[in-house]
């Protein structure tokens, strides 16, 4: 039996099921640090945030924004474009290929960059520029080519943090006209030519063996100025020892006068016999000493008057040893006859 469908039932079945579509497409969820742009009608109406929102369906409709990304695949990198109405609000890497640069040296390099950038607006980034992620792109490499471009090669190697400091602020300026902002910029890979690479170890190579050289150098330098500076000392050590040593020889021979003298007498005939008699053994004893130096030895002829001067000292009192010894016996009697004993006793074997 067919149950009759009245006309209110059927408007009313319309109604519920238009209610639900309503509530389909205007109840949005928005999830955390995600945004979505409203037009009404065509033009901006209002940002939605995160949570449960309500917009008119057919009325207010979400604004799509272009997005770029890279995906790598092997060493090529492929472009992949997206139609988005979800703005991510979280700061997004783009990681683009790398890019021919030339520094002032006339060098070619390949530099692969990362770019470290966050929607700060979502309305500037959609109404302001065409295709954002595009952009960003175009305007780091532009700019890596310009700031590169300023440099030579060994300053490129040794100032990347610079380089990537001056990317970033001359990227804020522009970006921030967009609703963009700029965290970082990092250049990961710096590929050179082969005869560029083959040049800079030979450099490299030719750097390392120059220190190496004056690090040798260096080293002997020091030895030499340790060893220079060991023989003055010795050397003066050496002149003092010798200088300590003729003080007491000299020191010596004067006592030996002295004494000499205060036995036999210190009369001016006296002193000139003694003084003869010393310098005529020194000269006797350094007469082997110049033998040594030839065949023929040439003796002074006022060697002769010295070494007669000896003869008369032994025939006028002996030696001066004897002279000295008997008149300590003399003048000390028995008690130290054993001293003086000695003492001639040494006198006659230096004879």
């Amino acid at each position: 039996m067919d149950l009759p469908i009245s006309p209110g039932l059927l408007i009313s079945l319309i109604i519920v099921v238009i209610g639900i579509l309503i509530i389909s497409k205007g109840l949005v969820i928005v999830r955390q640090s995600e945004v979505m742009v409203i037009e009404r009608l065509g033009s901006f109406h209002r940002v939605l945030e995160s949570g449960i929102n309500i917009i008119v369906p057919f009325i207010e409709q979400p604004r799509a924004i272009t997005m770029l990304r890279y995906r790598k695949v092997g060493d090529d990198y492929t472009a992949l474009t997206t139609d988005e109405t979800r703005i991510d609000r979280r700061e997004t890497v783009m990681d683009f290929p790398g890019q021919p640069v030339v520094t002032t040296d006339n060098v070619t390099v390949r530099i692969n960059g990362a770019l470290y950038y966050q929607i700060i607006d979502p309305k500037r980034a959609v109404y302001e520029v065409e295709n954002m992620s595009q952009a960003v792109e175009v305007l780091a490499k532009t700019t890596l080519r310009s700031v590169v471009g300023k440099m030579e090669l060994d300053k490129l190697f040794e100032s990347r943090a610079e380089v990537n400091n001056e990317i970033q602020a001359a990227m804020e300026e522009p970006a921030s006209k967009w609703g963009i902002k700029i965290s970082r910029v990092e250049v990961q890979d710096i590929a050179m030519p082969d005869e560029v690479e083959s040049a800079m170890r030979l450099q490299m190579a030719a750097e390392r063996k120059r220190r190496a050289t004056v690090t040798e150098a260096e080293g002997e330098k020091s030895a030499a100025i340790a060893m220079a500076q060991g023989q003055r000392e010795s050397s003066i050590l050496n002149a003092e020892g010798d200088k300590e040593s003729a003080i007491l020889r000299a020191q010596g021979e004067q006592e030996s006068i002295k004494l000499v003298l205060s036995a036999i007498g210190d009369s001016e005939e006296n002193k000139r016999t003694v003084v003869g008699y010393l310098l005529g053994q020194s000269y006797i004893k350094g007469l082997p000493n110049m033998a040594k130096d030839g065949e023929r030895v040439f003796v002074p002829y006022e060697s002769s008057a010295l070494l007669g001067s000896m003869g008369m000292f032994r025939e006028m009192a002996g030696s001066p040893e004897d002279t000295v010894a008997s008149h300590l016996k003399n003048r000390n009697g028995s008690r130290d006859s054993g001293f003086q004993s000695g003492i001639v006793g040494g006198a006659a074997s230096g004879n």
